[in-house]
């Protein structure tokens, strides 16, 4: 692909330009452009790293509300199996991974990263998966149509019911702060890099992964960062300036999401793993912004009592380490939906378990394809809690017109699929029934 051009871009925007084209010649320009950066080396203890993929949250930094910040670049590397899993092609795909944990911190400021496998990976085996796994296919979660739109106005013509599934067998997440790391962590698990971090590679996925181009997925979060995109024609100049989020709202507050130990498995062969969805959705973030206000956008994101009440703040801060969903306010979901908008989060929230949120979100903006969109990836203990709750999101039990229920006629998937992220002593071409459970 054709780098983009310096000239034309500030630095920050070229660095994510970068990761989004990936590739030799991507990473050569990166490195040239981060050549002072001094990333921290990992550890030669891979016994000293937690045993679960998707510990990362002790591992990063939080802002003063305590909320977690998520690292700010992120790859998903799309990975077809070469040949069947073999003991040899197992211990390969582990000591490249460790690696990896040799050269850089677990940290935001080194690599964070999980390795994920999908229903299809699993159906090579003559064994099924043990009950404690729920691992589906993804199935698209369609909205009603609504009948006081024209049609091509309704989820329905927007929403693909047979959008593309992930088929292919593993994907790698990869995230850091910097793009550099990222770039020089892929390229080089695939041959084509010489050192991670400084530290020669040893062992690389070459042989046992292939790359599956058209599926890489990018993006990136932070205060600020949609905003330097308005030089595409999908992201108006009214992005505000500290969003971390194209919608312009923060997300991931502390006490709506769930914790790390809720989004684990804790029974059965694959103890210590979890499941992730990742839904790729593109956003028609024009409409969003300059059809609706302010008051408007609080009110479809959270709810018409954030918005009557002004509780979040110009993209959020005012609501600290909770989105402000109080049980009065959901319990209210219908009854605001009956008078005519209702809140996307408000809609989510009706599916807590005892007051708990069932999923971890990891979500990041994209610009792939030169369009604004959303990469949402959600962490839970099985895929049935996902579906429960994006069901919620959906609010099609809701007596709302489209355009007010929530976001949903703002956002079209386009691409989705479910993962088991085992325990990292089972990371390695997984069989399905670990020690013959």
């Amino acid at each position: 692909m054709t780098l983009p051009d310096r000239s034309a871009l500030s630095r920050r925007d070229y660095l994510r330009a970068l990761v989004a084209v990936g590739g030799a010649s991507a990473l050569a320009a990166c490195t040239s452009e981060s050549d002072e950066i001094d990333v921290p080396s990992g550890t030669d203890d891979p016994d000293s790293l937690p045993e679960r993929q998707h510990a990362w949250n002790d591992a990063l930094t939080r802002d003063d509300d305590g909320n977690v910040r998520p690292p700010e670049h992120h790859v998903l590397v799309a990975l077809s199996l070469v040949d069947e899993p073999t003991d040899e092609t197992r211990a390969k795909v582990e000591s490249s991974l460790q690696d990896l944990e040799h050269a850089y911190e677990w940290s935001n400021e080194g690599l964070l990263f999980t390795l994920g496998y999908t229903p299809a990976y699993f159906d090579r085996f003559d064994e099924s998966l043990p009950d404690e796994v729920d691992l589906p296919e993804p199935e698209a979660i369609v909205g009603k149509i609504d009948t006081d739109l024209p049609a091509s106005e309704t989820s329905e013509e927007k929403v693909d019911p047979v959008d593309p599934f992930d088929e292919f067998d593993a994907v790698l997440h990869l995230a850091s702060d910097h793009s550099q790391v990222v770039l020089e962590a892929e390229e080089g698990l695939f041959g084509e890099g010489e050192e991670f971090n400084g530290r020669e590679i040893e062992t690389d996925l070459t042989g046992v992964f292939e790359r599956v181009d058209d599926r890489r997925r990018t993006g990136f979060v932070g205060a600020g960062l949609p905003a330097d995109h308005t030089d595409l024609s999908g992201v108006p100049d009214s992005v505000p300036e500290d969003a971390p989020f194209f919608m312009g709202f923060r997300s991931g507050f502390a006490e709506s999401q769930a914790t790390e130990d809720r989004v684990t498995i804790e029974d059965g062969p694959f103890a210590g793993a979890t499941t992730q969805h990742v839904e790729s959705m593109t956003i028609q973030l024009r409409t969003w912004l300059e059809q609706d206000s302010h008051y408007q956008r609080v009110a479809k994101m959270f709810s018409p009592e954030h918005a009557d009440e002004d509780l979040t703040g110009d993209i959020g801060e005012a609501l600290g380490a909770s989105n402000g969903l109080t049980d009065e306010r959901i319990e209210g979901t219908e009854s605001d939906a009956r008078g005519g908008v209702v809140g996307h989060a408000q809609k989510a929230a009706r599916a807590r378990e005892d007051g708990n949120p069932l999923l971890l979100r990891r979500d990041f903006n994209t610009v792939d394809g030169d369009t604004p969109g959303l990469h949402f990836l959600s962490l839970q203990a099985g895929i049935d809690e996902f579906v429960r709750v994006r069901e919620a999101m959906e609010g099609d039990d809701l007596d709302a017109p489209n355009a007010n229920n929530g976001i949903r006629s703002y956002i079209f998937p386009n691409q989705r699929g479910n993962y088991l992220i085992p325990p990292r002593s089972l990371r390695a071409l997984p069989p399905p029934a670990p020690d013959g459970a």
